[in-house]
């Protein structure tokens, strides 16, 4: 099999391609170029797609003994990754950059052109296992990653190898070093990369500007301060609010409402950030098709963490969600995946994205089927 691996310079993709090629594929490697100023290196753990990730990429690929190229993303990696995450923000919901770099980049445009130039799959250093179609959680916990893989379609899984889900991340850099790899101990990147100085606030300030608004109690409406602009805040957040000292009864406050047509920020009590019912669009199911009926399953709302059993079922291209145990912190635009319900609970089965939280006051309580 003719296998393109995406090389981001790091450990864990040099060890799948290295896997790949172990495993008999004709493997080629290619890093993505996605940033428009890759002149700069990276700061420790923090930023990509520099010389120096582009670099040591090409050196993993010459110690394997694989052809390797550079590909340039990088308006394309802006106009459906940077864009689509700074116009979430404007719009007071909360993206998640990685997710639509899976589903736009490395699954779509990067696998187009592999799929078009012969090659039969694209491999990554994603923690994740792939096995048939089923996609399921990594073995190593602490660094799975199914979750941002959770928006693939079963088109995309049938073309995607995630060689090194199967092994946690201690053994992969053992592994790494013993095949005279020198990423080996490379610091695995954190935050997000196209903001190497870790300040999403100080971004998106500087992208969209200064839209002034107020800061008010969730409960009296009282104004309590100004802000310049929604894309500063998140659901659940607690401090950087720009309120001086807790509410009247000494208990802290948090975000609970983003309303960006007003402005409006609203601030309330932990119990307000309770969730029992989500509808999310944009269902996808791994599998291809919807199953019959309404589904028991597991919903992860972030990708560390935010997890509840819950009663799923499809209505109009989207997801009707009724939580059985609440849910805190979910904000729209986040990406909500369904898990299987069974001992295992490792079973990717779709994903939507979150539009709205309101309307459930109730635990659910809906019969359902399993799957």
């Amino acid at each position: 099999m003719r296998v393109l691996a995406a090389m981001s310079g790091g450990v864990d993709s040099a060890v799948a391609a290295a896997r790949a090629v172990e495993a008999g594929h004709e493997v080629v490697g290619v890093h993505l170029a996605l940033s428009t100023a890759p002149g700069t290196l990276r700061t420790g753990s923090r930023g990509c797609c520099s010389k120096e990730d582009a670099g040591d990429a090409r050196r993993a690929a010459d110690v394997l003994g694989i052809p390797f190229y550079v590909w340039d993303f990088a308006d394309r990696f802006k106009e459906d990754v940077i864009d689509d995450f700074v116009a979430a923000y404007a719009a007071g919901e909360t993206p998640n950059p990685c997710l639509r770099c899976n589903e736009k980049i490395k699954f779509a445009a990067l696998a187009d052109r592999a799929i078009a130039l012969g090659f039969d799959a694209v491999a990554t250093g994603h923690y994740a296992r792939l096995s048939d179609g089923v996609l399921r959680r990594a073995v190593d916990a602490d660094k799975d990653q199914s979750y941002v893989l959770g928006v693939l379609t079963a088109q995309q899984l049938s073309r995607a190898m995630f060689p090194v889900g199967d092994t946690p991340k201690p053994q992969i850099r053992e592994e790494a070093a013993a095949r005279g790899l020198a990423v080996a101990d490379k610091p695995d990147s954190h935050d997000i990369c196209f903001i190497p100085s870790g300040d999403t606030r100080a971004f998106l300030g500087a992208t969209i500007g200064v839209r002034p608004g107020k800061v008010v109690d969730a409960d009296t409406g009282a104004e309590l301060a100004d802000h310049d602009g929604v894309h500063g805040f998140t659901i659940g957040q607690r401090k950087g609010l720009g309120v001086e000292g807790p509410a009247a009864d000494g208990r802290p406050r948090y975000v609970t409402a983003i309303e960006p047509e007003t402005g409006t920020v609203k601030v309330g009590s932990a119990e307000r950030l309770q969730v029992w019912g989500i509808r999310a669009d944009r269902a996808i199911w791994t599998s291809g098709s919807a199953p019959d009926g309404p589904v028991e399953c597991i919903v992860q709302v972030r990708a560390h963490g935010g997890l509840a059993d819950a009663v799923v079922e499809e209505v109009d291209g989207g997801l009707d969600i009724r939580l059985r145990q609440a849910l805190t912190g979910v904000a729209r635009g986040q990406a909500v995946v369904l898990y299987r319900r069974d001992a295992a609970g490792d079973i990717v089965l779709g994903s939507g994205t979150i539009a709205d939280t309101g309307g459930v006051d109730e635990p659910g309580t809906a019969g359902s089927e399993s799957r």
